[in-house]
């Protein structure tokens, strides 16, 4: 599933070529890919048409966009799930195999005249939430200025890379869980935009056992972490994201090239970089986790001694 700088790097790619555009018709090709839009795919196809892209939002891994032109205060949500894609095209190209909702935009010289979503497995998909205000009064998210956020999005807690985020809340969050570490910061009401790779990348470069029980971490390892799992996303961004196939695109269809960074992610039984430039020996393992794999070093990632309860 992508993770922060993937979506981010969708979001940039909308705000470049979406915002501040008329969509002038919606088509639903697969109303499975609006099962979030309870009023069904024809609702979601009037409610849209005739609406401006105000602008493009992101917090996390939820993605929006602001729409003006709705009596009530609303967003277009777009959960990417585990295939989703958004794609920007000219309306003579052909159409893709998975394509599910197609959004017609209005004339811009140079510019393509639709969006669609595209999605293989049908996990993600696409409906209108209304906006709320933001439970501190801050911005929504990347993208927006406004205070107001999807009431979809309202549980997850500010991002990795949110300037309205300190590491003292991190630090507080972490405090009041009984739980791993890595558990923790998976959790996207405690710090959103993180998933399974990112956690292995920057519990590595951390120093930090994801198996580390939450309520006895310091605040230098909370601050080591914090620093870690900034540098880990703006590299991350700056390369376009991790794509480990076809699946994960921007939308141009380009994907990104991060996985050829990872220090700890995907690595079994290979050298440890930082254990190997300081002159030890020893090899990333892995290890089940929660249905999914963590990947560690046992050397420069130390097990605790105690360890909370899954």
């Amino acid at each position: 599933m992508p993770e922060l700088p993937e979506v981010e790097v969708v979001r940039r790619g909308l705000d470049k070529w979406v915002r501040n555009r008329r969509i002038d018709a919606v088509e639903v090709l697969d109303p499975r890919s609006t099962r979030r839009h309870l009023d069904g795919p024809e609702d979601f196809q009037q409610t849209l048409t005739g609406c401006t892209v105000a602008s493009v939002v992101r917090r996390g891994k939820f993605l929006w966009m602001e729409l003006d032109g709705l009596d009530t205060p609303a967003a277009l949500v777009a959960h990417l799930g585990m295939s989703g894609q958004l794609l920007i095209e000219e309306s003579d190209a052909p159409d893709e195999k998975h394509l599910k909702v197609r959004l017609s935009l209005s004339d811009l010289a140079d510019t393509p005249a639709e969006l669609r979503f595209v999605d293989q497995r049908i996990f993600g998909g696409m409906f209108l939430s209304p906006l709320v205000p933001t439970a501190d009064s801050k911005a929504g998210g990347a993208g927006s200025i406004s205070a107001f956020i999807p009431q979809a999005a309202s549980h997850i807690a500010r991002d990795v890379l949110d300037p309205a985020r300190s590491v003292e809340d991190l630090y507080l969050s972490l405090r009041k869980k009984t739980t791993q570490l890595k558990r923790a910061i998976l959790d996207q009401e405690i710090i959103s935009g993180v998933g399974n790779i990112y956690a292995d990348e920057a519990l590595w470069q951390a120093g930090l056992l994801g198996l580390r029980n939450t309520a006895t971490i310091r605040r230098n390892e909370v601050s080591r972490l914090n620093d870690a799992l900034i540098d880990v996303m703006t590299r991350a961004l700056a390369a376009g994201g991790t794509s480990f196939d076809s699946l994960y695109v921007n939308v141009n269809g380009a994907s990104g090239y991060f996985a050829r960074s990872l220090n700890a992610y995907g690595r079994e039984g290979k050298p440890c970089l930082r254990c190997l430039d300081n002159g030890r020996e020893s090899l990333i393992r892995r290890d089940p986790f929660m249905g999914r794999s963590s990947y560690t070093c046992p050397v420069c990632q130390p097990r605790p001694r105690r360890q909370p309860r899954a």
